[in-house]
């Protein structure tokens, strides 16, 4: 009776820590982001290596910077990967939100046909440049989904006074990436963040027609879904996201992370 017992408890010791990393590798942490994340091959880049060391698995949903904080808001997810700061500092001050951290950062960019029909080509001045896009009656494709970029390009229109009208301004109300191969059949200019254009761009063949303004610096953050406001938050698998993409390994894979050569992210984390 004493043997069967003995080895009753050394099974159970055995199994123990298979257990454990069961259970671990059964982790999912819910992950709400831009589609410029996704579009541009970067989680499919970083997020093998981080389920490989920790033995979580991330459930990635793709959508626009808007409805990503919605997401979070709502307590579908457990944190959110994000570019419109003004966006991010709301959400963690209405207590939506916490922990958030700098990540990395890229730059957008108004993109267009190679002819030019706007003769914008070169311009560090976006706000000149979409006025010009107006004058010339050239074609425009919005974003028109409360992401990020979208979030942006209504603050450059706004700076500049004016904005296009239908048909030369369409609101698509679709991700960047097909945005962008929507600008291509439409021979349109339209906003976009680096990382997504570089991606696509031998799909879609348009060429950069301005870029280097300090107005179109584009930074993103991470944020932990509050777990005092949803109990079935994982907290726990959120922070260990966080701290994965900002400490020293993760901020150097973002900016191993290359396309044709040209590097999309800069890690940005700070300590």
């Amino acid at each position: 009776m004493l043997r069967r017992r003995i080895l009753r408890f050394s099974l159970v010791l055995a199994i123990a820590p298979l257990l454990a990393n069961l259970a671990a590798a059964q982790e999912v942490i819910r992950l709400s982001t831009t589609t410029s994340t996704e579009n541009s091959g970067l989680l499919g880049y970083l997020l093998p290596q981080f389920e490989a060391e920790t033995h979580a698995r991330v459930h990635v949903i793709s959508v626009g910077t808007g409805k990503a904080l919605e997401l979070a808001k709502n307590g579908d997810v457990d944190v959110t990967l994000v570019h419109a700061r003004p966006s991010e500092d709301k959400f963690v001050a209405d207590g939506h939100g916490v922990n958030r951290r700098d990540v990395m950062y890229n730059d957008f960019l108004i993109v267009g046909p190679e002819s030019d029909p706007a003769g914008i080509r070169g311009s560090r001045d976006v706000i000149s440049a979409l006025r010009k896009i107006v004058d010339s009656k050239a074609r425009f494709i919005s974003r028109g989904d409360n992401s990020g970029t979208d979030q942006m390009e209504k603050n450059y229109w706004k700076e500049a006074g004016v904005k296009p009208q239908a048909p030369a301004y369409v609101s698509a109300g679709l991700g960047m990436g097909e945005v962008l191969t929507m600008a291509a059949q439409m021979q349109a200019y339209t906003l976009t963040d680096r990382a997504t254009y570089g991606a696509y761009r031998a799909k879609t063949g348009l060429a950069v027609a301005v870029q280097g303004d300090p107005k179109m610096f584009n930074p993103y953050g991470i944020i932990a879904v509050n777990p005092a406001k949803y109990k079935d938050i994982n907290y726990k698998g959120a922070m260990l996201l966080i701290n994965w993409l900002t400490s020293t390994e993760g901020q150097k894979k973002i900016a191993d992370f290359k396309v044709d050569g040209q590097q999309l992210f800069y890690p940005s984390a700070t300590k």
